[in-house]
């Protein structure tokens, strides 16, 4: 048996399970003007404004942090922070605004928050968002290091929404390319590289750098390109592929089937993790993105189009599914199929 995210200590049915134990005691809505809307487990919140919805989501770079802090470099980890959350809030089809930050430190270190900012600066710079505050707490009993969180604000026409309800058996799906691992599995990432018992420098003759700095790649930022599309094209739904992989799709609607008939080339990375972990297909499809950050589900007739301004606007995209009758998530020359989230 090969490594799983499991034996690398992070069980995601675990935590399904815990994130629906929680979400089951928060029972309390407001009334009146602010009231949430209710669009499923989407990929962020939304508030009533009127002819507008706010969107408000919240997220955290991870365990990428420990390889930041392995390899004293912390100048773009930033970027990954405000990109966790931006492609969650374009998921709707809302424009990001504002951000805060939360830094939690071990001890005061002037190069390592300054290095921080820096990413932060050139996210937001790259997402036309103003930070508009955050917090720095020192807790040496909580933290070895840093960690790096944030919050983002957002709004769209509530005419605008995106929840993935218009999706059809017949409609195609695009996927963008990602820059790398971005920011979700570092946990089994990271459990690949002590077994194999390298550093983080070392790198081996299938990458074209070190191990830690092919790790630390900024997330890809998808905010340009798919907000220029949404205006003229019609989108039936939108997934950041984080966490879960392939098996996000399966929060945009249920009672399809996503099937991916030619899915983007993973880059090397991924290919030396799962030699060097003897991770199976399975394993990796639902734990990494394999070379796709971002799907759009849209009209077989929308993709020409929609692909001709993705790309002007500076992202890799290419047809590389569609729905189809059935449930669920395929890969099928790989013999992959994913039910649930």
């Amino acid at each position: 048996m090969g490594m799983t995210y499991a034996k690398a200590g992070v069980d995601i049915d675990g935590k399904s399970n815990a994130i629906s134990h929680l979400v089951q005691t928060l029972e309390f809505r407001r009334k009146g003007k602010g009231r949430m809307l209710d669009i499923g487990g989407h990929f962020t919140g939304l508030i009533d404004f009127g002819d507008y919805a706010l969107s408000l989501c919240t997220d955290t770079v991870g365990t990428k942090i420990i390889v930041a802090n392995e390899m004293k470099k912390w100048d773009t980890i930033g970027i990954d922070c405000m990109a966790m959350n931006v492609n969650d809030m374009i998921c709707v089809g809302a424009e990001p605004l504002a951000f805060v930050d939360f830094i939690s430190i071990d001890r005061p270190d002037s190069d390592r928050t300054r290095q921080i900012g820096v990413g932060l600066n050139e996210g937001a710079r790259m997402s036309n968002v103003s930070i508009i505050g955050g917090e720095i707490a020192v807790v040496p009993e909580l933290v070895n290091g840093a960690d790096l969180g944030g919050t983002c604000l957002g709004m769209v026409k509530k005419k605008d929404i995106v929840t993935g309800s218009k999706i059809k058996v017949g409609d195609a799906v695009i996927g963008l390319e990602s820059s790398g691992i971005h920011s979700n599995g570092l946990t089994l990432a990271r459990k690949i590289v002590n077994l194999a018992g390298l550093s983080w420098k070392a790198r081996p003759r299938e990458l074209d750098r070190s191990i830690g700095e092919e790790l630390l790649t900024p997330t890809k930022l998808y905010v340009k390109p798919v907000l220029e599309m949404l205006k003229k094209c019609r989108v039936h739904g939108m997934a950041n592929i984080t966490g879960g992989g392939l098996r996000n799709l399966v929060r945009l609607k249920d009672g399809v089937e996503f099937r991916f008939e030619e899915p983007l080339e993973p880059q090397a990375i991924f290919d030396w993790m799962q030699k060097e972990g003897r991770v199976t297909d399975e394993e990796m499809y639902q734990i990494f993105n394999m070379g796709m950050g971002f799907a759009v589900v849209l009209p077989e007739g929308e993709v020409p189009k929609a692909i001709r301004i993705l790309r002007a606007n500076g992202a890799t995209a290419k047809r590389v599914g569609g729905v189809a009758k059935g449930r669920g998530v395929t890969v099928p020359h790989m013999g992959l199929s994913y039910k649930r989230y």
